[in-house]
């Protein structure tokens, strides 16, 4: 179960970042930043928030919509940020994945005092204190809503490519490797939200 204790451990304001999407073959990286006013939980947000990926999609989305109505409400604050293929081929997933949490905490309303990465390093850059912990978005509160909130707004991107892109099945497989995504890439080429840096998208042809 998620908690505060890290938090706590921290002087002032504290941001929780995570990052989703460093292992698809297509679409953006995508960071958030969120900030837990009085490091305690909201209470509309009990029992709803914990690591995305333990949630089933429909209990992720309801905390996400609790979330976004906590911040609405001044109770927390959240920002995004992400990085675009082009930018992953460009510099490798792992500086992406920094550049998206950089930009997340640039757009924050509140400036934090320090942070907490899921992960085993702090972006580089940053000019705060903080703390990676591994496994964090099971363990830290503020973590495990930041994974939420980025892995609700990527699927929510992918989606929104998938409509505009079709035979990829990334409305499903949100740009995984999966077998149907392989073979739409292998029937179709590549686009140029595909990753092409990325195995086995380095061989690929120019597609749709």
């Amino acid at each position: 179960m998620v908690d505060f204790l890290h938090e706590r451990r921290l002087e002032g304001l504290v941001a929780g970042l995570d990052e989703v999407g460093r292992g698809p073959l297509a679409g953006p990286v995508v960071a958030a930043a969120v900030i837990v006013a009085n490091k305690r939980v909201p209470p509309r947000l009990r029992g709803l928030v914990d690591d995305s990926k333990r949630l089933t999609p429909a209990r992720r989305a309801q905390a996400f919509a609790s979330l976004r109505a906590c911040a609405a409400d001044g109770e927390l604050w959240f920002a995004l940020g992400a990085a675009a293929t082009r930018e992953i081929d460009a510099i490798n997933i792992l500086q992406a994945s920094f550049l998206a949490m950089r930009r997340a905490l640039a757009r924050l309303a509140k400036r934090p005092d320090a942070i907490l990465v899921d992960g085993n390093r702090l972006p580089p850059g940053i000019g705060l204190p903080g703390e990676a912990i591994v496994g964090g978005d099971a363990r830290c509160f503020s973590i495990a809503a930041a994974s939420i909130i980025a892995k609700e707004v990527r699927d929510q991107a992918m989606r929104r490519l998938a409509a505009r892109h079709p035979g990829f099945g990334w409305e499903s497989n949100m740009g995984y490797g999966t077998r149907s995504h392989l073979q739409g890439i292998e029937s179709r080429g590549a686009t140029r939200h595909h990753r092409l840096s990325f195995a086995p998208l380095a061989t690929a042809r120019d597609g749709v």
